[in-house]
């Protein structure tokens, strides 16, 4: 009972950071990466069929391969979230009311950010 039960926590976290992930493909202040490493690991405890198939999912999986096996970040990748995270800069600049702590720490945090991913390798 209590590793069914277990099971189904893994589950159900796999199936939240999944969502979350998915909604950071279209919110660039949200990465996707990140979550779906997350969901693969929850989906890895709790259900062997959910894991394989994001892990073999045409879009989504790739990703999640490349960093568990490789931990690289393709370069495609690293330009596509360096373009949102500038867009999302540009963004929080036009916002007047944003106050300027705000814009600094999502600028930190960008910033941190695109090192890390730069600083990853491109191929296996």
């Amino acid at each position: 009972m209590i590793k069914k039960t277990r099971d189904l926590l893994f589950i159900a976290a796999g199936f939240l950071f999944l969502v979350i992930g998915i909604i950071g493909i279209a919110l660039p202040v949200l990465p996707t990466t990140p979550f779906l490493l997350v969901a693969a690991y929850c989906f890895s405890r709790g259900s062997r069929r959910f894991h394989d198939w994001l892990i073999h999912h045409p879009r989504l999986g790739p990703p999640i391969v490349d960093w568990q096996r490789h931990r690289v970040i393709r370069r495609r990748a690293k330009v596509i979230a360096s373009l949102m995270m500038a867009a999302t800069a540009v963004f929080l600049l036009s916002r007047p009311n944003i106050p300027p702590f705000g814009k600094g720490a999502a600028f930190s945090t960008m910033l941190a950010a695109l090192v890390f991913i730069w600083s990853r390798k491109e191929q296996p």
